[in-house]
C-alpha cells in the first residue's frame, strides 16, 4: 500500500470521526419533562342532611363541616361549608326577598362572578331550573389557572328566598393542580342544589 493511499484513508477516517463528533454535539439528549402535580386522594362520596332553623335544607358531604366566620355571623342564615382537607370553602349567603330586591341580588351575583374575568380564560354560564322545587338560578364555571373562585352559583324561588354560593381555596390560585379537587367539589355543589328545599 502506498503512502498516498494510507494518508488518504487516515484523512477519511479522521474527517468521518470529526463529522460524527460535531453532529453529536448539537443534541445533548435532554428533553424537559412536563410539570407534575402531587396525587390527591379523594374521599368516598357520602352525604348527610342539614336541617335546622334555617329557611332551607340540603345535603352536604360528610367530609365537610358547617362553619361560621366574621362575615357569616353578621347575617342571618349565612354559613360556610368547610373542606379542611382541601383548604377549600363554599361560602353560602342567604337573603329574604321580602327585604331585598331580586333583580339587584342577581345583578350583584353576576358582578361578583365577572370580577374574576381579568384572571379567567373563560366563564361558562349554566341555567339552573328545578321547577318542581321552585329552584331557579345560574351556575358560573370560572376557567383559568389564576381565578380566585373557580365556581359560583345562585338559586331562588323568585318570591321569598335567594341563596348564593361561591367556592374558594385558602391557597395561591393554581387551578391546574387543583382541578381534580375543583371537579370533585363541583359534584358536591350539584348534590347540594339537587337536594335543596326551601322552607315556608
Amino acid at each position: 500500500m502506498s503512502l498516498f493511499h494510507s494518508s488518504k484513508s487516515f484523512l477519511l477516517v479522521l474527517l468521518s470521526g470529526l463529522f460524527f463528533f460535531i453532529a453529536s454535539c448539537g443534541n445533548d439528549g435532554f428533553v424537559p419533562k412536563p410539570r407534575g402535580y402531587l396525587r390527591i386522594d379523594l374521599p368516598e362520596k357520602n352525604y348527610r342532611t342539614f336541617d335546622s332553623t334555617f329557611p332551607y335544607r340540603f345535603e352536604y358531604p360528610v367530609y365537610a363541616n358547617i362553619a361560621f366566620d366574621k362575615f357569616t355571623q353578621e347575617e342571618d342564615f349565612w354559613m360556610n361549608l368547610d373542606f379542611t382537607r382541601f383548604k377549600g370553602k363554599i361560602h353560602l349567603s342567604y337573603k329574604d326577598l321580602k327585604e331585598a330586591k331580586l333583580s339587584k341580588l342577581t345583578e350583584d351575583s353576576r358582578t361578583m362572578v365577572y370580577k374574576h374575568a381579568p384572571k379567567a380564560t373563560g366563564i361558562r354560564e349554566s341555567l339552573i331550573d328545578h321547577s318542581d322545587r321552585k329552584i331557579f338560578g345560574m351556575a358560573y364555571s370560572i376557567e383559568g389557572s389564576e381565578a380566585a373562585s373557580p365556581f359560583q352559583f345562585y338559586v331562588t324561588d323568585s318570591t321569598n328566598h335567594f341563596l348564593r354560593g361561591a367556592l374558594y381555596f385558602d391557597a395561591v390560585p393554581n387551578n391546574d393542580s387543583l382541578q381534580p379537587v375543583i371537579d370533585f367539589l363541583i359534584n358536591d355543589i350539584d348534590r347540594f342544589i339537587a337536594t335543596l328545599h326551601w322552607k315556608n
